[in-house]
C-alpha cells in the first residue's frame, strides 16, 4: 500500500490541515483513541488527493484497506452485541434462580418430605424392564412405615406416590428415606428414586457452574441437573 511520506515539516501541516486537524489544539486536548469511520473516510480522501501521481495506489491496495476497516468496525459491533447478549443472560438467570425459590425440584436421592397435602410423590428411571418394582418408607430411626409394589414395569421413568404419610410424620416435617428395588433380569437390585425437595436458596448463576440452589436435605444442586421442578 503506497503511503505518504512528506518531505517537510509545511508538507506535513499541509496534510493536517486537509484532514482538519488542529495539531497544536490535538497535543494539548490528546490523540483520539479509536479511528471512526468518518475519520478513516478523510484520511483516505487525504492520501488519494496526496498520492504521488506516478505511483498512484492501485484499486487492490484501495479496496484491501476498506475491507480492513470493514472487519474492524464488524468485530468491534460483534463485540458490543456479545456482551449485550451476556447482560441478557445474566439477567435471565437471577429472575430463574429468584423463580425457584420455594419450588419443589426433583432430583436423585433417597431422603424426601412431605408436601402441604401430606404426600410424597417421586419417579423411578429402570435402565430395562423390571419383573418385580418395589418401594420402602421409613424414618430417621429406621422404622418401616409403608411400602409400594409397583409390579412389572416397562423400562423408562415409572412414576410412584405415597398419599396417606402418618399425620406426625407430616406434622413434624420428618425426612423420610426412600428404597427402591427392582428385578430387571438379575435378581432384586437397588436403584436410587428421584424426589423432590424444596429450594431453600438460589445463586445468580455468575460461576463456572451457573445457577446452584440450596436444596433442603442436599445441599447445593445445579439448576442444570434438575429434571422437574413444581410449585
Amino acid at each position: 500500500m503506497s503511503s505518504i511520506d512528506p518531505s517537510s515539516q509545511a508538507q506535513l501541516d499541509s496534510i493536517l490541515k486537509k484532514l482538519g486537524v488542529n495539531k497544536q489544539k490535538d497535543e494539548a486536548a490528546g490523540s483520539k483513541d479509536s479511528l471512526g469511520q468518518a475519520e478513516f473516510l478523510q484520511l483516505m480522501t487525504t492520501q488519494l488527493q496526496n498520492q504521488d501521481p506516478f505511483a498512484p495506489m492501485e484499486n487492490g491496495d484501495f479496496i484491501a484497506q476498506m475491507a480492513q476497516f470493514s472487519t474492524v468496525t464488524g468485530i468491534t459491533e460483534m463485540g458490543s452485541t456479545l456482551q449485550g447478549i451476556a447482560d441478557q443472560l445474566g439477567e435471565f438467570r437471577i429472575a430463574t434462580a429468584a423463580n425457584l425459590l420455594g419450588s419443589s425440584v426433583m432430583i436423585p436421592g433417597n431422603a424426601a418430605r412431605a408436601d402441604e397435602n401430606g404426600e410424597i410423590h417421586g419417579m423411578l428411571d429402570l435402565p430395562s424392564a423390571s419383573g418385580i418394582t418395589n418401594l420402602a418408607f421409613s424414618n430417621a430411626e429406621g422404622k418401616l412405615l409403608h411400602t409400594i409394589e409397583l409390579g412389572s414395569q416397562p423400562a423408562g421413568l415409572v412414576g410412584f406416590s405415597w398419599t396417606d404419610v402418618p399425620a406426625d410424620v407430616v406434622d413434624a416435617g420428618s425426612s423420610v428415606r426412600i428404597e427402591a428395588y427392582a428385578d430387571m433380569g438379575n435378581g432384586m437390585e437397588s436403584l436410587t428414586p428421584n424426589v423432590f425437595a424444596e429450594v431453600l436458596a438460589a445463586s445468580t448463576g455468575d460461576g463456572p457452574n451457573g445457577v446452584m440452589l440450596d436444596v433442603r436435605d442436599y445441599g447445593e444442586v445445579r439448576a442444570a441437573d434438575v429434571g422437574r421442578f413444581k410449585r
